[in-house]
């Protein structure tokens, strides 16, 4: 049976929420015996336990209550109801700036951390090499950490976490902060620890991440616990809770497919919505309805990578068209265009009278890397050999792939690789 290190029975964390600084100095001085107060649970009765060993992941929306149970977990916060019981040491990175006094240098902030886990200054000496190296942020490290980018600190603050030898490390988004490269290498150093026994229990909003390196996942809502299970189906349940898509009082992650099918359904309203889109054309033919239409037949705006998906567009016509051309693109968040195609490059055309309504379905397998792009959808054709716009919506809404394996580059050639001896 595994070893039981972090233990969290039915915790609670309740704030009270005052209109007025006044209030809360009259409550604490005893002066009313009205309640002055508002109250908030940023958690309500969640249990969990993280075996040695394993890699958890705690996902939620903004507000669910991730951040403060990690905050409870490692010390920093004492929760209302509930106890968390720890077996082993813990090195946690928390927000930016948690245990660093910004007056001090990067080395001194070695040696405070080192000292508030427990090490003497001898042992500290000891991996001080290590640390600086991890951190690689040259001789910036003997200037106040105040004058350090965010991406310096996390690399400092990091590379102290990791490196006083931890049984049990604990990670709340940090890492977002760090380029590229710097991600890598901490990913890398996750994967000594699993190898090493070690546990790891890290919040992200990078469901790549999840979907990669954790063994299991907690998904919480609204501070309670909605589900906890294998990082696919947490992230599929999750993907349903941003979109509002969730059946009450079912936690199976094997729920049926949505029918995107009816006529009287409204996809749009499932999506998340890029909410300063541009629109523009003279809406002969008008796009009234969208979708992202995940492996699994549900409506959202994330998708596996490697897996078939669809994007799906209603178009009403309010004059006659001949041969309109539907069209979509995807773009990376800096806006190059990336992927797209059209009716017209596929060789399909069909007209279109006045009062009609198309459901154009484009389906094909999402072989981009992880990450986020932007969807534009646009319906358009060829009016007395003269281009025309009817209706086109750029930026509409977010694609978010989650893959748990990329290569170079903004797409996966899937490469099948093949090692022999040389004859």
């Amino acid at each position: 049976m595994s070893e039981t290190v972090i233990n969290v029975k039915c915790v609670s964390k309740l704030y009270k929420l005052y209109d007025r600084p006044m209030d809360r100095l009259k409550e604490s001085l005893g002066l009313t015996r009205k309640k002055l107060y508002k109250e908030h649970y940023a958690l309500r009765d969640v249990s969990f336990q993280v075996n040695r060993g394993e890699t958890v992941g705690i996902i939620g929306t903004n507000g669910s209550g991730k951040s403060t149970m990690l905050k409870i977990v490692t010390g920093v916060l004492n929760p209302t109801e509930g106890e968390v019981e720890i077996q082993g040491r813990i090195s946690a990175l928390l927000e930016l700036g948690a245990g660093f006094n910004m007056e001090y240098t990067g080395i001194e902030n070695v040696y405070l951390n080192g000292t508030m886990n427990g090490f003497s200054r001898e042992e500290i000496d000891e991996r001080l090499n290590d640390i600086l190296e991890f951190a690689d942020i040259g001789d910036f490290v003997h200037q106040p950490v105040k004058t350090y980018s965010s991406g310096m600190f996390v690399r400092l603050a990091f590379a102290v976490a990791i490196n006083i030898d931890p049984e049990i490390l604990i990670v709340d988004e940090a890492l977002s902060v760090g380029d590229v490269f710097f991600q890598a290498k901490c990913y890398h150093k996750f994967e000594e620890f699993k190898k090493l026994g070690k546990t790891i229990l890290f919040v992200s909003h990078d469901l790549s991440s999840i979907s990669k390196y954790c063994d299991r996942v907690v998904l919480l809502n609204k501070g309670g616990k909605l589900a906890e299970g294998s990082a696919r189906d947490m992230v599929d349940m999750y993907k349903k809770v941003l979109v509002n898509q969730l059946d009450s009082g079912s936690d199976a992650p094997e729920e049926k497919q949505a029918d995107t099918r009816q006529p009287d359904q409204v996809w749009k309203n499932k999506m998340q919505t890029n909410g300063k889109f541009i629109e523009y054309g003279d809406k002969r033919a008008e796009i009234i309805d969208y979708a992202i239409v995940d492996d699994r037949g549900n409506i959202s705006n994330a998708v596996q990578k490697n897996c078939r998906f669809q994007i799906k567009v209603r178009v009403r016509f309010n004059e006659d068209i001949a041969e309109p051309i539907y069209a979509f693109t995807l773009k990376d968040v800096k806006g190059n265009d990336i992927t797209g195609t059209n009716t017209m490059y596929e060789k399909v055309y069909v007209s279109s009278q006045a009062g009609d309504v198309k459901e154009v379905t484009f389906e094909q397998e999402m072989n981009l890397q992880g990450g986020d792009y932007l969807l534009s959808l646009g319906c358009t054709g060829y009016s007395k050999n003269e281009f025309v716009v009817y209706h086109r919506l750029y930026d509409i809404c977010s694609i978010t792939v989650v893959s748990d394996k990329n290569t170079v580059g903004f797409y996966d050639m899937n490469s099948k690789i093949s090692i022999r001896d040389a004859q």
